[in-house]
């Protein structure tokens, strides 16, 4: 069953253009192309990078951050409560009001004081600003470190200037040692995004996230066994460039540097949409869906590769949309509004403010009251208080 399995995985109609089957890839002495079970190699290369990513937090980045001034805020925690602690893990994290009235009942607690307490709670789970700041600077590192060894890699390399020669011998292009490394490097390092998920810090875009991490790692391998390795290359140092200005834009936004955040947000914002709006689709979706046709037909590897750049292109524009939003209100307010993707954390100012809204619009209530029945009304009646004399000769108001 699992050789008949592979067999058919691994049909060269699937993988090769028409006309080329696994006999006119076979490597020689002087003569190397790539092979599938040289993607093994990532796994143990990003459990690597994961032992270099805590080495380099702990020894570099939290030192750092606390030099530069980031600070976690101390946060109340929230009393230990079996039945409402149950409540969060199992049902939800914010209760709906006939939700929380019940919780209260049955711990025998005002419903501010539960409403308090999901509060802190939510607030327990929220990622520390030490956190974020060496998550942060581990990204960066690595990003700047990608992306100009991508330029050194390509710097000389033809399809890196004339986009049609990612075609030229297509598929019989020899892998070359740098290329190989090159490509282990960013495979590693987005294997070592997905095992460290459920511990990074989550956004809002969580779900786009995943789905982004998983088109890039199938791209990456299933472009690795179709030797579209030219045309990969150009990818990864298209998102790359981006992603070198957004991670110190978030550093800065951490050490509370408004001005230098905002530049820097900018210059990203800038990058990103030219770069995956107008440079990929013009030098990676128009060049695999119309220059590939110029050496060869379409075939079951092309339809499938074209799907996975066409996902990538979608989040492109889902984050457009948000980095433009920010834009916008950066050009109206004049500074760079908060993250949306990011969570906010929620503090008992909050609930203060609400009570005393609530207790001022009571207040306007009850003065009204007491006003208007303190006098005469408008059809001559006589006023509700009245005087009854004392003793000693003094008047008492009711």
């Amino acid at each position: 069953m699992a050789g008949a399995l592979y067999d058919w995985l691994w049909q060269h109609e699937f993988w090769l253009p028409p006309g080329i089957t696994w006999e006119d890839m076979q490597e020689s002495e002087d003569v190397h192309y790539p092979q599938p079970r040289d993607l093994l190699l990532s796994i143990p290369f990003a459990l690597a990078l994961l032992v270099i990513r805590c080495a380099f937090e702990r020894a570099i980045a939290l030192p750092l951050s606390s030099k530069l001034g980031v600070k976690d805020k101390q946060r109340p925690k929230a009393q230990p409560n079996p039945v409402l602690e149950a409540f969060y893990s199992t049902c939800c994290k914010t209760p709906k009001e006939g939700e929380l009235l019940r919780l209260a009942r049955q711990c025998e607690l005002p419903a501010r004081k539960v409403q308090r307490w999901f509060r802190r709670r939510r607030n327990a789970d929220l990622p520390s600003l030490s956190k974020k700041f060496c998550e942060a600077c581990w990204r960066f590192t690595f990003y700047i470190t990608s992306f100009f060894t991508g330029l050194a890699v390509l710097y000389d390399k033809p399809w890196f200037w004339d986009h049609r020669e990612c075609w030229t011998g297509y598929p019989q292009q020899p892998l070359q040692p740098s290329l190989f490394w090159y490509y282990m490097l960013e495979l590693s390092f987005y294997w070592s995004l997905v095992f460290t998920l459920p511990f990074d810090v989550k956004r809002k875009d969580f779900k786009e996230q995943i789905v982004h991490h998983a088109a890039t790692i199938f791209l990456i391998s299933f472009s690795y066994c179709a030797n579209y390795i030219r045309i990969g290359t150009l990818v990864l140092v298209i998102h790359d460039a981006s992603d070198c200005f957004l991670e110190p834009t978030k550093i800065f936004n951490y050490m509370k540097w408004k001005r230098t955040c905002d530049s820097l947000f900018m210059i990203f914002s800038a990058v990103f949409l030219f770069s995956r709006l107008i440079l990929y689709p013009y030098t990676v979706l128009y060049n695999t869906y119309y220059y590939s046709m110029e050496i060869f037909q379409p075939f079951s590897g092309y339809y499938f590769v074209n799907a996975l750049l066409l996902i990538l292109q979608l989040l492109h524009v889902f984050w457009s949309c948000l980095i433009i939003h920010m834009v916008y209100k950066f050009i109206l307010q004049g500074t760079m509004e908060k993250d949306m993707r990011s969570d906010t954390e929620e503090s008992d100012k909050d609930e203060e403010r609400e009570m005393i809204k609530e207790e001022e619009k009571n207040g306007v209530k009850y003065f009204n009251k007491v006003t208007s029945n303190n006098h005469i009304q408008r059809n001559g009646s006589e006023a509700l208080t009245t005087r009854s004399p004392l003793t000693n000769g003094h008047i008492k108001e009711r």
